[in-house]
């Protein structure tokens, strides 16, 4: 039975090397680490567009990290409700969240809980948002009107993967 249950939550789309640091940090600070791969939908209200990666193949893509022991499909935005599900004893962001209104607040609600939060440093040189800007500069803004086009495809694959999950 593990001490201490880590959570990492994150859309982890465009899966690169920031992701790959926050995980392995994580793991080194817990016993047990659930990822958490939020939903296309809930990934579309934060940051006002889809992901470019389908959900199933974002959580195959976690599950598939030697620091990952589970993978959770995070399907609403109040993080204690998720942390009910799990019951995790720290979660793990990175550090681009630390002193902002969204920090503090996690901060707070999981103080009433006995969550601790960890910050971690946020990869500046590589991000989702950098390497979907390159994506639409190399193909004239292609890339944002197919997902447009593939969103009600994401929003059926969310269904499946949560049934695998």
């Amino acid at each position: 039975m593990p001490h201490t249950v880590g959570y990492a939550p994150g859309v982890y789309d465009l899966f690169h090397v920031g992701h790959v640091n926050i995980l392995r940090h994580a793991r080194s600070r817990c016993d047990y680490l659930v990822a958490g791969v939020v939903s296309d939908e809930m990934a579309a209200r934060a940051k006002g567009r889809p992901p470019v990666i389908p959900l199933v193949e974002r959580l195959e893509i976690v599950r598939s990290i030697r620091y990952v022991d589970a993978a959770f499909v995070e399907t609403v935005p109040d993080k204690l409700e998720t942390w009910q599900q799990i019951r995790f004893d720290v979660l793990f962001k990175g550090d681009d969240w630390r002193g902002t209104p969204k920090g503090r607040r996690l901060e707070r609600d999981f103080a009433t809980v006995g969550v601790q939060i960890v910050y971690f440093p946020y990869t500046v040189h590589t991000s989702s948002t950098q390497l979907r800007g390159a994506l639409d500069a190399l193909t004239g803004g292609r890339v944002e009107a197919a997902e447009r086009a593939d969103s009600s495809r994401n929003h059926l694959t969310e269904n499946a993967a949560q049934k695998s999950t």
